[in-house]
């Protein structure tokens, strides 16, 4: 069909008759022999001009889409975070004595005690990660998203479970390695699902959405694992309990993947006529659906790209707060005079915070226009303050003070949150995305490696200095990164808005798997 002969605009029923020559089906039947890997999926489904849509079955379409991956993708990422997060609290129940994390130096007087294996063992996990992140990503650009899910959620509970056998501190460390690595197909798949299903102006919301996990699983985890410890009998240790369960529920989820499709061109949950309308109200954004086939020019403009390091940066910096945390939080509580459950059920508040304000902020981002910069330097404060309460506090038996410091440091949730937004919704072209969403979350790793780090048993009594003087300096840094962000945004979005404009022409560029900066259309989002 020669679409130059066609009108600038038409209505969704013509286009749809007049695109496919024919039913809608057949070209969803023979989409695979004549559409191009080079090309955006949703050239197969639309034409090169806009289409009108009915607002009312735009709304309809949208919550389908919503009801479908926002369960699925919130206990997903949710498994993922309790799965780190268990580690804290399997700690309490045993496992520093039974793998040896830690080790008793008794030439000092008096003698002292180095968890630096415990460190490490957290840290192991997100070296896994580093080396999982850009493969599986990009496998999942390339090949059928839900058997590369399914696939390799389904290893991971395996390895999960696997952690009840282990019977040494390097056994731990490989397992937490090889943990890593497959879980590291979670956060980026699910960065590029949203950013292949809704607007940029619906994204922060969505990606609020998922993430939020983070603290109802805080939540939800911490509530299991108080049972965990009322157990006092069986042939197992209390810990090893707890990972045969999150290996459990991880298989299950690993079988959900499955039917995940690959975009909304082929979302099966959808009938012809909602896929046409998901995949034409995108186009307005010059986002892009969806591209299989991988480009080196891509790559090497995001490489380049100013933006992505500063996003990157900002994630780094930011995501130290929550190697501590997840690792050792609830150890950190209990030196604050708490009892093992009191430590464990303090950290009820703290997911409190980060749930919370992580759909505050992204609800706010969704409805106001340019504010995503904005709140995240506001939600930098609380966690600068809080890390100060804990370090300059007074640490006597049942200490308010430091816990309430902690609780307020959840508000790195939101910080994260809208770091993993603005940098998603600002990048165009299928790989750039890919290639994003994996330094997102290597800069992720990178701040989970070196928080744990911080934490120096031996500085007990002075309330471990580096660790929140470390804290404090890194979350300086974000808000640093961030304003200069902002002004390298506006500036390009002057840029652009200074070029010609055709609306003719936009609609054409929206699915031809542009980048940002090769499509004069695109605008970033502050």
């Amino acid at each position: 069909m020669n679409t130059e002969d066609k009108e600038p605009r038409g209505t969704l029923s013509t286009a749809t008759a007049q695109h496919s020559k024919g039913p809608l089906d057949s070209t969803f039947e023979d989409r695979s022999s004549t559409q191009s890997l080079a090309k955006d999926v949703a050239a197969g489904i639309v034409p090169d001009y806009a289409l009108q849509i009915d607002r009312t079955l735009e709304r309809r379409v949208v919550r389908k889409i919503d009801l479908f991956l926002i369960p699925f993708m919130w206990i997903g990422y949710g498994l993922v975070y309790y799965d780190k997060a268990i580690l804290g609290s399997a700690v309490l129940f045993g496992m520093t004595k039974d793998l040896h994390l830690s080790v008793v130096d008794r030439s000092t007087t008096p003698p002292t005690t180095s968890t630096q294996r415990l460190s490490w063992a957290t840290s192991m996990f997100y070296f896994g990660m580093l080396a999982g992140l850009y493969p599986l990503t990009f496998l999942l650009q390339r090949f059928d998203i839900g058997r590369v899910l399914g696939g390799v959620v389904m290893v991971w509970g395996i390895i999960a479970m696997l952690t009840a056998t282990i019977t040494s501190w390097q056994g731990l460390f490989v397992q937490r390695f090889f943990l890593g690595f497959v879980e590291s197909v979670i956060p980026t798949g699910f960065m590029c699902i949203v950013s292949g299903y809704y607007t940029q102006e619906e994204q922060a919301l969505r990606q609020s959405w998922w993430f939020s996990s983070t603290g109802g699983w805080t939540i939800i985890g911490g509530a299991l694992n108080y049972g965990f410890a009322q157990i006092t009998g069986g042939s197992l240790k209390r810990w090893q309990y707890i990972y045969l369960l999150a290996g459990a529920l991880t298989v299950l989820f690993g079988v959900v993947c499955f039917w995940v499709p690959n975009s909304a061109v082929d979302a099966w949950f959808l009938t012809e006529e909602e896929r046409v309308i998901a995949v034409e109200r995108l186009r307005k954004g010059q986002t892009g659906v969806r591209c299989q086939m991988l480009k080196g020019g891509q790559l090497r403009e995001a490489v380049l790209d100013v933006k992505v390091w500063l996003v990157a940066f900002m994630m780094a910096a930011a995501y130290t707060v929550n190697g501590a945390v997840s690792g050792f939080g609830p150890l950190i509580v209990s030196t604050f005079g708490y009892t093992t459950l009191d430590s464990i059920l303090l950290q009820f508040p703290l997911g409190g915070i980060v749930l919370i304000f992580i759909l505050l902020t992204g609800y706010l981002s969704s409805r106001i226009p340019n504010i995503r910069l904005l709140l995240l330097l506001l939600c930098c404060l609380p966690v600068i303050a809080g890390c100060a309460m804990i370090w300059k506090s007074t640490w006597y038996h049942r200490a308010p003070t430091p816990v309430a410091g902690y609780t307020i440091i959840g508000f790195f949730g939101p910080v994260v949150s809208l770091i993993i937004s603005v940098g998603m919704a600002n990048v165009a072209g299928a790989t750039k995305k890919s290639f994003m969403a994996g330094t997102i979350f290597v800069a992720y790793c990178v701040g989970n490696v070196v928080g744990p780090q911080l934490i120096k048993t031996q500085t007990l009594k002075r309330h471990y200095p580096e660790l929140w003087l470390g804290l404090m300096i890194c979350y300086c840094i974000v808000i640093i990164l961030a304003i200069t962000l902002y002004f390298h945004l506006r500036a390009e979005n002057r840029k652009k808005d200074a070029l010609p404009q055709d609306e003719t022409e936009r609609d054409k560029m929206a699915f031809r798997d542009l980048t940002d900066k090769e499509n004069p259309y695109f605008r970033y989002v502050l």
